[in-house]
């Protein structure tokens, strides 16, 4: 049996470079950080000062104040995402949708740690009646994917991939298949976080994960520069909407590009500390579910951290899963932009690599002064300014903790 074709037909976006698709897309290509201080709370006492925040966010505009009140900032920011995507698509306005062909797929990395770490508090100073009765509710990570099918009443499969960093590739993938294997006709897919706050920052601070460059916000992250020192958080939701190709074509439906390839894959290695082969075995994976050969890509939106093992770690992956094609990537990181959404990267990324792919651009990846050629970061990582570039096939990778990869395949149409 043949597999059914997936395509994106909508997109929904908060991010530290902007609060919809437009904003954000625009500040990318324009080079524009979005990283600050944190003005969150006072991380005067942090090792890091320093993150990727959305800004000017008003989640009254997508629900009632009374029930943002129920729930924490990641199910805002994938609320938001979501709902901008079914607008984006035109699902709304679809006569006769079948509300039970129709799934969600949102995932998060982390889920309510905010309001975990709020009501540990209330816990500890007020005891037990403190917590309040929406705490579980509130900071449930299948709860983005429960809220979006409760207010737009879809019926089909509902629920979030729980796998650290790779969450948002993850949801993507898995909602595809789901489509391709006939159980849906369209599915709302992404990812999602919102865990800037001291218990976020201090725990990644805590394993030297972070950069520490907190008079310099806007240069902290810099992938591949010899001057990185560990990625800068960031926050925010990435959402698409997926379809069958036949059923978009019947309503249509603008498409923006066609999802034709998905890979996974375990380093089986350490729980934080990369290893090359893992991930070189989610990319081929994928580009074999694509049914492609390397030479056929073009552009590949990076895990990119800024990281200085993670970095030099993942060029060694694209080389030995592309071989000497490699040299020909355009490879990008807008994570020196963004910062690093951990369960919302896979969501985002997947959304510029889309955004890549529609408009023939790659966006630069910022900060890149110093390439760091001894550490083998010898690819062409587009630094510092956007290109306008021939993209027929993109890839978006994203890797998490405990050695989990995950590659998404997007085509031209």
């Amino acid at each position: 049996m043949s597999k059914r074709r997936v395509v994106v037909t909508g997109l929904g976006h908060v991010s530290p470079v902007g609060n919809d698709v437009a904003t954000g897309w625009a500040n990318l290509l324009a080079g524009k950080s979005g990283i600050a201080k944190i003005t969150r709370f006072d991380a005067s006492d942090m090792a890091c000062q320093i993150a990727g925040e959305v800004k000017d966010f008003d989640i009254s505009q997508y629900i009632s104040p009374k029930e943002a009140r129920r729930n924490d900032l990641f199910i805002h920011y994938g609320i938001a995402a979501a709902l901008q995507a079914v607008a984006d698509a035109g699902l709304d306005d679809v006569p006769g949708l079948d509300k039970t062909r129709v799934g969600v797929n949102i995932g998060s990395g982390i889920g309510g740690l905010p309001l975990i770490e709020e009501t540990g508090v209330a816990l500890m100073d007020g005891g037990p009646r403190k917590i309040g009765p929406f705490f579980i509710p509130g900071s449930l990570i299948n709860l983005i994917a429960g809220q979006v099918s409760i207010l737009k009443g879809y019926q089909g499969p509902t629920y979030g991939i729980v796998s650290a960093c790779t969450t948002g590739a993850h949801c993507i993938g898995d909602a595809a298949r789901l489509i391709q294997y006939g159980d849906a006709d369209v599915m709302v897919a992404g990812g999602s976080e919102g865990a800037i706050s001291r218990l976020g920052i201090g725990g990644f601070a805590a394993m030297k994960a972070m950069s520490t460059r907190n008079d310099d916000p806007a240069a902290a992250s810099r992938p591949w520069d010899k001057g990185r020192d560990g990625f800068v958080m960031g926050e925010g939701a990435g959402v698409l909407v997926l379809e069958d190709y036949e059923h978009a074509v019947k309503r249509g439906a603008r498409i923006y590009a066609e999802l034709i390839g998905f890979g996974m894959s375990s380093d089986a290695h350490h729980i934080t500390a990369p290893s090359s082969e893992g991930p070189a075995r989610g990319v081929a994976n994928a580009l074999r579910d694509a049914g492609i050969n390397p030479d056929q890509v073009q552009y590949v939106n990076a895990h990119g951290t800024s990281t200085p093992l993670g970095d030099a770690n993942e060029t060694s992956a694209l080389k030995i899963a592309f071989g000497d094609h490699a040299k020909k990537l355009a490879v990008n990181s807008t994570k020196s932009m963004t910062g690093h959404l951990l369960g919302g990267a896979g969501g985002v990324e997947a959304i510029y690599t889309i955004l890549s792919v529609h408009n023939q651009v790659s966006p630069p990846t910022i900060n890149l002064v110093d390439q760091d050629v001894e550490a083998g970061c010898d690819l062409d990582y587009v630094a510092n300014t956007a290109r306008d570039m021939k993209i027929d096939i993109g890839i978006s990778n994203s890797f998490g903790f405990g050695g989990t990869n995950g590659t998404l395949v997007f085509k031209r149409v």
